[in-house]
């Protein structure tokens, strides 16, 4: 069964730290990113980072300073530490894996359910 589970939102004053976590199950991973959709707005990337030796990273403009975007291969998993919050910063966050499912070759998008980060004035 294909799962990714977002873990670490909630709610914190600006200028404060979280760290989010995704972890997949069931597929073979290789890029994975974060996302994230505002009320009103569209879903945008926040960061991703590939797969294999050296992996590189992409981040979105507004958060290049403050958020890193990291993985543990032999956990799956994909985290996001985020520092020095800002009030628009306030959105739902997705976990995103291109990945395959197991014994197969095809390669698609998977998506978390999301997890709300809500930073406060």
């Amino acid at each position: 069964q294909v799962q990714l589970v977002e873990s670490g939102g909630g709610l914190v004053q600006a200028g404060g730290s979280l760290r989010l976590s995704c972890v997949a199950s069931g597929i073979v991973v290789y890029t994975m990113g974060w996302y994230r959709q505002a009320p009103g707005r569209q879903r945008e990337l926040v960061a991703e980072i590939t797969s294999g030796t050296g992996d590189s990273t992409n981040y979105a403009d507004s958060v290049k300073g403050r958020f890193t975007i990291s993985r543990d291969n032999a956990k799956n998993t994909v985290y996001l530490q985020m520092n020095n919050l800002k009030p628009e910063d306030t959105a739902v966050y997705y976990c995103k894996a291109n990945a395959r499912v197991l014994f197969r070759t095809a390669r698609n998008d998977y998506w978390g359910q999301g997890t709300q980060v809500t930073v406060s004035s």
